[in-house]
């Protein structure tokens, strides 16, 4: 019988503490409404309860919820119509501390307010947020999902994301004379239509191609294919002329000889390809430079590596456009293009870094490829320097930098106001 009268003098002791075991759930943070925080005195009593039992206990540690602090929670949410969301007690404060949601459009300064005139508040405050100092993204989320992107410093530098938001090379075709290209590189899916070999010389495999590899990747290589990396112009279509074939098997060295750029120049004369990268370099050549001057009247564009004075070919010729990296003026008149440790593409699937003016000369290709994808007619050569030079970058390190965005508004505005005038 005292057994049983001690289990219900205890129960008694604890009312509400089984609702103080609930109500220490986590409050939804997602409500609309403004909660507080109130805090009431607490100083249960701890009884070891009824033999053969382990008592009720709050959280596993104890310390209980007493009657008084139940009920002067209870009497406060009907007495200010708050709702009770959540609550739990603090053994080192002893207080009991409840979460409040206010359900109207009362402020909760007025809430405090009233709440501070109540005897039975010890505290009453608002329910503050508080926030981590982890410093923000240095950049947004890469507008790529190619692996590689954010390793392409080159991208940067020259605005391609915001480039492809105008264009992308789609439509145009590029010539490129150079070694083969691994055709199977999977970052070069769909953008070789064509390749013609003008050398004696089988190469014995796809690794005999690194140059002309790492040159066609840095124009076209497949962008949002999850692989890799991105082309400057990924959507441009690329058409091989190898010329060239490679001296050793670890190195990028190649070279070609005059018979046979002549061949793949006159090829690609007759392909009626309007774009044609040339990131070599060599002596003046008569035979080669009659070419070359036979293609410009034509209307075809050529880039070319810019070299030192004794490898005036092809950027000694009158109407090629030169390409340099921005450590080393080698050319007055050439453009200035990030060429220094850039990513691209190797032979079997594989990626590495490349330097100097070939890559240059490649990038350029890419811009102009740009460039003609977003002209509603097709550009003339002296068109494109022009327009690359009204918009270089102004305060630039080095001269001739070019502001690809820049190039590209500047040709948007010119074909509106064109078009605009067409109307009147």
């Amino acid at each position: 019988m005292r057994g049983i009268l001690h289990a219900t003098l205890l129960s008694l002791l604890l009312v509400g503490a089984g609702a103080g075991i609930c109500g220490a759930a986590e409050p939804d943070s997602a409500s609309a409404h403004a909660r507080v925080v109130v805090t009431f005195a607490n100083t249960p009593r701890q009884s070891p309860g009824p033999a053969g039992s382990t008592g009720r206990r709050y959280s596993g540690d104890g310390y209980l919820l007493a009657q008084s602090a139940h009920a002067e929670a209870k009497r406060v949410a009907s007495k200010y119509s708050l709702r009770e969301v959540a609550n739990w007690p603090i053994r080192s404060l002893a207080i009991h501390c409840v979460i409040y949601e206010i359900p109207d459009d009362r402020s909760v300064a007025m809430v405090l307010a009233e709440l501070s005139k109540d005897s039975t508040v010890r505290l009453a405050e608002p329910l503050s947020e508080f926030h981590t100092l982890s410093d923000p993204k240095p950049a947004p989320p890469a507008p790529y999902n190619d692996p590689l992107y954010d390793l392409q410093t080159n991208l940067s530098a020259l605005g391609i994301a915001a480039a492809h938001e105008h264009a992308q090379g789609s439509g145009v075709r590029v010539a490129l004379i150079d070694t083969g290209v691994d055709t199977r590189h999977p970052d070069l899916r769909g953008r070789i239509v064509r390749t013609r070999s003008f050398v004696d010389r089988h190469a014995p495999s796809a690794t005999s191609y690194r140059h002309g590899t790492a040159m066609a990747g840095l124009i076209a290589a497949v962008a949002n294919n999850h692989v890799g990396i991105v082309g400057i112009a990924p959507l441009a279509q690329l058409e091989v002329f190898e010329a060239c074939w490679q001296l050793r098997p670890d190195s990028d060295d190649a070279v070609c000889n005059t018979f046979t750029l002549a061949k793949a120049l006159a090829a690609a004369l007759d392909s009626g390809i309007t774009l044609i990268n040339m990131s070599i370099a060599g002596p003046q050549d008569p035979l080669l430079a009659s070419l070359v001057d036979v293609a410009i009247k034509r209307g075809v564009t050529f880039v070319g590596a810019a070299a030192e004075p004794a490898d005036a070919f092809p950027t000694g010729i009158a109407g090629v456009i030169a390409a340099q990296g921005q450590q080393r003026s080698l050319k007055a008149d050439a453009f200035a293009i990030p060429a220094n440790h850039i990513l691209t593409l190797r032979p079997d699937g594989q990626y590495d870094f490349e330097s100097g003016t070939s890559v240059a000369a490649a990038e350029l290709t890419g811009v102009i490829a740009l460039l003609m994808s977003s002209s509603d007619t097709r550009m003339a050569t002296d068109s494109i320097v022009a327009l690359l030079k009204e918009t270089e970058e102004t305060g630039a390190p080095v001269a001739g930098s070019i502001n690809v965005v820049g190039a590209l508004a500047k040709l948007d505005l010119e074909q509106h106001r064109g078009r605009v005038a067409a109307t009147r």
